[in-house]
């Protein structure tokens, strides 16, 4: 099974952040991860931000930047990740205006491409994060379908999430295979046995994880990055949960 730094997507505790940034990175910390995404900054500087990370002895493995900075100022976006020792450039989300057609999906795919070039040039990775609406049909072509044809293998990344994949209908590990070394990072989050296919934490629901991560052999996964949008639990507990199931596979 492939061996990778296993992280925290620090959406999962959103609400904790706001209260208090600096008390819940030490308890994401205690929890035993080493390492977190980044989605905000807490409107900390990056120096600000990489001495609470460093007191507390949490690596960023990326960093979630909208599409309106990462258009509007990405050098000042690039600066500050670098700042921070971030490798990884996360796109974590498109507009529902900006992907109706299969044309704005090749145009969007243009945007990528000088985005990865940018990142490259200062020597990080560019990566785009799957929700499920990726694989609706455009003149039967999913918009993921085009996404990666029109897109340079070498700009552009995928920052595969699990859950997606399988809400989108499709089979996670194969799914896998089929991107094969154009994942950069996975998005470790279940899917609960329930009628709503809710939220749940990694190892706890019908994910085929053991299918998942032997699918990881063939790729250059950097991280596997536990996150879970909607949690029945106490957020931090869940994450918890999340990594002790993945200690247990052997993963962490």
């Amino acid at each position: 099974m492939k061996k990778a730094p296993v992280a925290l997507q620090l959406y999962t505790v959103r609400d904790a952040l706001q209260a208090d940034f600096p008390g819940t990175l030490k308890a994401v910390a205690d929890l035993g991860y080493k390492a977190v995404e980044l989605a905000g900054t807490g409107g900390y500087s990056a120096a600000e931000l990489k001495k609470l990370l460093d007191d507390v002895g949490l690596k960023v493995i990326g960093s979630h930047v909208g599409l309106d900075l990462l258009e509007g100022d990405l050098q000042a976006a690039l600066d500050y990740n670098e700042a921070i020792g971030n490798q990884y450039i996360v796109c974590p989300y498109l507009d529902e205006q900006r992907r109706k057609t299969g044309d704005d999906w090749r145009r969007m795919a243009e945007r990528f491409n000088v985005m990865g070039s940018a990142c490259r040039d200062r020597g990080m990775v560019f990566a785009y994060h799957n929700h499920a609406f990726e694989f609706q049909q455009f003149d039967g072509k999913t918009g993921m379908e085009i996404l990666w044809e029109a897109t340079d293998p070498e700009l552009v990344k995928s920052e595969l999430d699990v859950y997606w994949v399988l809400y989108g209908g499709k089979d996670p590990a194969a799914y896998i295979r089929e991107l094969g070394r154009r994942i950069a990072l996975l998005h470790v989050k279940d899917m609960a046995r329930d009628a709503e296919r809710s939220f749940a934490e990694a190892g706890e629901g019908i994910v085929d994880w053991n299918a998942v991560f032997g699918a990881c052999e063939a790729t250059d996964v950097a991280a596997y990055i536990v996150e879970q949008d909607v949690c029945k639990r106490p957020p931090l507990e869940s994450a918890g949960i999340s990594l002790k199931n993945l200690q247990r596979m052997g993963l962490a």
